[in-house]
């Protein structure tokens, strides 16, 4: 499964923005799919997913009620629409894929691939 995120760009807070991971390749209806996010000297962290079996949603806390996260199984893609951001969003955002089940898809080792960063930037 190849991966390709898009869709990061620069806003103000209180806007918003929808990231796009399309995916070429393997059997991606069936993967778990998840955002996360790294931000310079920090460690990469969960923001939400998505389970193949059933579209079942997590999110962090920190993004609960602000981001939701969809899929769309004939384009084979899946979107991150993120709405009231907030400077502390500002980070490269990754999308991931993989057999990946509930009980671990907030770590990032469990997800076998990667798309290139796309980078968001939130300016207060």
């Amino acid at each position: 499964v190849q991966l390709q995120a898009s869709g990061g760009g620069a806003v103000q807070t209180g806007g918003s923005l929808r990231l796009s991971c399309a995916a070429s390749g393997g059997t991606f209806s069936l993967h778990t799919v998840g955002w996360f996010r790294q931000a310079p000297g920090l460690e990469r962290e969960f923001v939400a997913a998505i389970r193949g079996s059933g579209g079942t949603t997590h999110y962090a806390d920190s993004v609960k009620g602000r981001f939701t996260i969809s899929r769309d199984g004939a384009r084979r893609a899946v979107y991150l629409q993120m709405n009231s951001l907030r400077p502390e969003d500002t980070s490269v955002y990754y999308c991931a894929a993989g057999n990946v089940i509930s009980s671990t898809l907030r770590d990032s080792t469990k997800y076998a691939y990667w798309g290139q960063g796309t980078q968001v930037t939130v300016s207060s």
